[in-house]
């Protein structure tokens, strides 16, 4: 993702949404006020996960996949409350560029943390058929870079309720 490219660029970034569209990851919905606040219930649900285990420090992997959803299901209220869904997460921050123009720390952010929530999304489906050798690993991540997630997710997650519910 070429993150300064679509701040850059209102052309490319509007082609990227359109490949999106073009293949129904990305659509238009009704107003749904009530689904917005969902997400921000489970970002804030997820939050809470984080935190009763954040001093867990075997877990760090998991406690950013933990950050990622609740900044994600942040993300997923904030396209919902300009009415747009998405079924992609390199789709939602498309819409989050284009309809809020978050600041570019931001988007690294949701970038950075949606690569580990990839890498660790396959130990939460539980789906057999992948590949465990390639994608069960150890990966560590400092006490520090977790502290820095979540305190940027926190101020993404109460961003969005102040959007949402103005």
């Amino acid at each position: 993702m070429d993150i300064d490219k679509l701040f850059s660029d209102k052309n490319y970034l509007d082609q990227e949404v359109q490949f999106f569209i073009t293949k129904k990851h990305i659509r238009r919905i009704n107003n749904n006020a009530e689904l917005a606040q969902s997400h921000l219930k489970k970002a804030r649900h997820n939050l809470e996960f984080y935190k009763l285990n954040k001093n867990q420090h075997k877990f760090n992997d998991w406690l950013v996949v933990t950050l990622y959803y609740s900044l994600y299901h942040s993300a997923l209220a904030l396209i919902t409350h300009k009415k747009y869904s998405s079924k992609n997460h390199y789709a939602t921050i498309l819409l989050l560029i284009r309809e809020y123009m978050i600041r570019r720390d931001e988007a690294e952010l949701l970038q950075e943390l949606s690569i580990s929530k990839e890498d660790a999304e396959l130990y939460t489906q539980l789906k057999d058929d992948r590949h465990d050798a390639s994608y069960a690993t150890n990966i560590r991540f400092q006490n520090e870079t977790i502290e820095g997630y979540e305190n940027r997710v926190l101020d993404f997650i109460n961003k969005t309720e102040e959007l949402i519910t103005k």
